[in-house]
């Protein structure tokens, strides 16, 4: 089976955490059905400065057009993004960008049964226009904000139920996104709930004692309960939040990993609030150092707005750390026992008293770590290989 995969939301050798559970769902079902051949194509938008002055912008510019990542071949192409009207435009640039590198690779000899697409929009319309002019199967995969907010719009609305009525099967991160999905129009045998796992091998369970050694070999303090914070510095994150939430925990210290348009904001907020020893901002951390800080911690924090399937959830609980997470969207589905943490309203007064409350928990860290073990890769491997199966049969 050949499978072709493409999503601008994937990793990249100058932006490894970009898109990166879209790889990770890619390397499982590889590693359990080594019989599937996967090609990729994650387009980024066209840059013409590779100085870093331009910031994220030079990342794309300094993108290779290839590159192999766990074995994957991986292809950068680039398509235009204008401001301002990039919104509706990009949709036709991304498609006309990913046409030209599928017709390469086919007069290379390559051959694809089916589109394994990411991302409704603009990554979905782009994706139909390509599967038709292929005459391939295609799916799609929602991942959150492509079916709870940009469907307010109205163009891309329609554009995004047209790829829910054209596309061969769709799938979603959790209910809660398939049930939005139906909503706007797709049938609902044609929508397949596939959540995340969580990689247990690289997220591993860290007891009382390695909780402390790891403190030690982080240079964090014993005695304070430690919060993290994870994910890039953007209001819809709720950094601000759990930051209003530390400053009536006096006991309490707040790890903030990610880099984002909000750094500065943050910090600002920080210095108002008198908390310059007491939050800490690590920046963006590879997965193999967030794991060591998960271990350290006592509780991650999750306040975003919106969430279609947050693997920091899973990746802090696989740690044995339990979570206070925002009561939206996939989140409810993920925290679904006492062991796993708390689900809380966006709200700076509900976090902080859900910290306390599991400051003082009566349950243990492996307990956390065995209920994480539930959700492995194995089953979504499993329904995603029997969905491809069925598509190319």
């Amino acid at each position: 089976m050949n499978i072709l995969t493409i999503s601008t939301l994937f990793p990249n050798s100058k932006d490894p955490k970009h898109g990166v559970f879209v790889e990770t769902r890619l390397k499982h079902l590889k590693k359990h059905y080594p019989d599937v051949n996967i090609t990729v194509i994650a387009p980024v938008p066209w840059f013409p400065f590779k100085s870093a002055y331009f910031g994220q912008y030079s990342l794309y510019a300094n993108t290779p057009l290839y590159e192999q990542r766990n074995g994957f071949d991986v292809y950068h192409p680039r398509y235009l993004v204008v401001p301002k009207i990039g919104m509706t435009l990009t949709p036709v640039t991304l498609a006309y960008c990913i046409e030209n590198q599928v017709q390469q690779l086919l007069d290379q000899g390559l051959t694809f049964d089916a589109i394994d697409g990411h991302y409704f929009y603009p990554d979905g319309v782009a994706i139909n226009q390509v599967a038709k002019r292929f005459k391939l199967p295609f799916t799609v995969t929602a991942r959150g904000t492509d079916i709870n907010l940009i469907p307010q719009f109205k163009k891309p609305k329609r554009q995004i139920q047209q790829v829910l009525q054209d596309s061969n099967h769709n799938m979603a991160v959790c209910e809660a996104l398939r049930q939005e999905m139906i909503s706007l129009g797709a049938e609902p045998q044609k929508v397949s709930t596939l959540r995340n796992g969580v990689d247990l091998d690289l997220f591993q369970f860290s007891n009382e004692d390695k909780q402390q050694q790891l403190r030690v070999e982080l240079d964090l303090p014993a005695d304070k309960t430690i919060v993290i914070s994870v994910g890039w510095l953007i209001e819809r994150k709720g950094h601000h939040h759990v930051i209003r939430a530390i400053n009536d925990v006096p006991n309490a210290l707040l790890l903030i990993a990610g880099n984002g348009p909000e750094d500065k904001n943050l910090k600002q907020l920080v210095k108002s609030l008198g908390l310059e020893n007491r939050v800490c901002f690590l920046g963006q951390q590879p997965q193999a150092v967030l794991n060591q800080y998960y271990g350290a911690a006592d509780i991650l924090a999750l306040a975003s707005s919106r969430e279609g399937w947050a693997n920091v959830l899973l990746e802090a609980m696989a740690c044995g750390t339990p979570v206070v997470a925002t009561k939206i969207w996939g989140s409810p589905e993920v925290v679904q026992d006492t062991h796993a943490g708390l689900l809380v309203e966006r709200d700076p007064q509900q976090i902080t008293k859900a910290i306390e409350q599991l400051s003082h928990k009566t349950f243990s860290r492996l307990q956390t770590r065995q209920y994480a073990e539930k959700f492995d890769w194995q089953s979504t491997s499993d329904k995603q290989y029997q969905l491809f199966h069925e598509l190319v049969n």
